[in-house]
């Protein structure tokens, strides 16, 4: 079977004019709603606390022991900086500055892909998070997905580039310094990001086994890379040391929410049976008609694995519906006797008949799995993803919004394993869009 990448240059050249279109209409809608809407909406009451923290303190030890929010300190301390810099109103340039964040991305994406082996990949990535439909509120609002975002991604593109060349030259090895410190600030901005050193890791792995090496190259190569991952733990093990834990102080004692939640390290067994859905849910628009492609002799027990899983879901749904639009959607069907549970385990179907697809076409390409870099490095992180709300304890819910951090490496699998743009395809990425901006917008109607 040929290389999916190589077949999908050749029949689409590049897919940076839709990307470069979607940043464009997601930065000017963003704009938009910061230059009109003044209240706070969504997360922006919550989140902006932190901002004016550090915007007043700084990045202090006392300000990261008063932080409130669950995430990391470092999408708050780069609103804050744009805070006191632009030194107007204290929501509009924390909005300005997560905004920028998602330019800065978009930029980063377009400038990054030119240098590498598989630019058609990374434009796919940015394609996948700009139609997400979180991705709009997170470009405008005092959220932290921005500049976690812009640090993990341009981190992957970085250390991917790294792993893909067997040399350490000066310009190599400062590409996965880069890479690897950049991974390691977005793990300091959303904790959900520390799956991105695992899969980092284990693509370095890969890499050192699959190369064929010059001379003395192998074992320079090797120490560059651990030199590297090591700088990738060091923003983590500071902030570890500072909170003395993975969460806020504030969060792992309850007080930040008067002891409505708590979050920090512990064991959670049914966390990564919803981030999995989930994952799952998201995976499906972005890589359909992959489950149409099976042969008929696993057809049946794919839908029969999938029934199963249905069936299971349908009846457990009280504790696996989680707030977002998959849960507004639910709700229609509430008007029907038990129409929220039969329209989850039906959507819950689909999503894994589509997954155990996806696996078999992984499974079938498993040679260009371990050579691509980037591939091998998203397939990964979602993994790793899914595995490391084993230790989320607490009791903040899993908001369908955290997927968004999936989204790019989602989009490299995706368009790595379907790289036409069909029709079809399109007008799914259309409509996702739509709903971004139209969960942006309703807010236009609220006080």
């Amino acid at each position: 079977m040929g290389d999916p990448i190589a077949e999908g240059q050749r029949l689409h050249p590049t897919y940076f004019p839709l990307a470069l279109v979607l940043l464009a209409f997601n930065l000017i809608s963003a704009g938009l709603f910061i230059a009109t809407i003044h209240h706070p909406v969504y997360d922006d009451g919550f989140n902006i606390f932190d901002v004016h923290n550090y915007a007043v303190n700084g990045l202090s030890h006392s300000a990261l022991l008063a932080q409130r929010n669950p995430p990391g300190p470092t999408s708050f301390v780069w609103m804050a900086a744009a805070v006191r810099l632009l030194g107007g109103d204290e929501l509009r340039d924390a909005r300005i500055g997560a905004l920028f964040s998602w330019l800065l991305l978009g930029i980063g994406v377009f400038l990054g892909a030119r240098f590498s082996r598989y630019p058609e990949l990374w434009y796919g990535a940015l394609i996948a998070l700009l139609v997400f439909p979180h991705a709009v509120e997170g470009a405008a609002e005092v959220l932290t997905e921005g500049p976690a975002l812009f640090f993990a991604v341009i981190g992957a593109l970085a250390w991917t580039e790294f792993a893909d060349r067997a040399d350490l030259r000066a310009a190599t090895l400062i590409t996965g310094i880069l890479g690897c410190v950049f991974m390691g600030l977005a793990v300091t901005c959303r904790q959900y990001n520390i799956a991105l050193l695992p899969a980092a890791a284990v693509v370095a792995c890969l890499q050192f086994r699959a190369k064929v090496w010059d001379s003395g190259e192998k074992w320079r190569w090797a120490s560059g890379a651990l030199f590297s991952l090591a700088l990738s733990a060091l923003p983590v093990l500071l902030l570890v040391m500072a909170w003395k834990g993975i969460a806020s102080p504030g969060m792992e004692s309850g007080t930040s929410y008067n002891m409505m939640y708590k979050a920090g390290a512990g064991l959670n067994i049914i966390r990564p049976v919803i981030a999995a859905l989930y994952a799952a849910f998201y995976l499906f628009p972005f890589t359909f008609p992959l489950m149409l492609r099976p042969k008929s002799a696993h057809r049946v027990r794919i839908l029969a694995i999938a029934a199963a899983a249905g069936l299971a879901a349908g009846f457990w749904s009280d504790s696996l519906i989680q707030p977002g639009p998959l849960n507004t959607v639910l709700n229609v069907a509430a008007r029907f006797s038990h129409g929220p549970e039969i329209l989850f385990g039906l959507l819950v179907a689909v999503a894994i008949c589509n997954l155990i697809s996806l696996g078999v076409a992984l499974w079938e390409r498993r040679s260009f799995l371990i050579s691509s870099s980037p591939v091998a490095f998203a397939f990964f992180v979602i993994v790793f993803f899914v595995f490391e709300q084993f230790g989320v304890g607490g009791n903040i819910p899993f908001y369908d919004r955290y997927v968004i951090q999936l989204a790019p490496f989602i989009g490299i699998v995706a368009f790595a394993l379907l790289p036409s743009l069909s029709k079809v395809r399109l007008s799914i990425f259309a409509a996702m869009s739509v709903v971004s901006h139209v969960m942006l917008w309703r807010y236009a109607f609220s006080s």
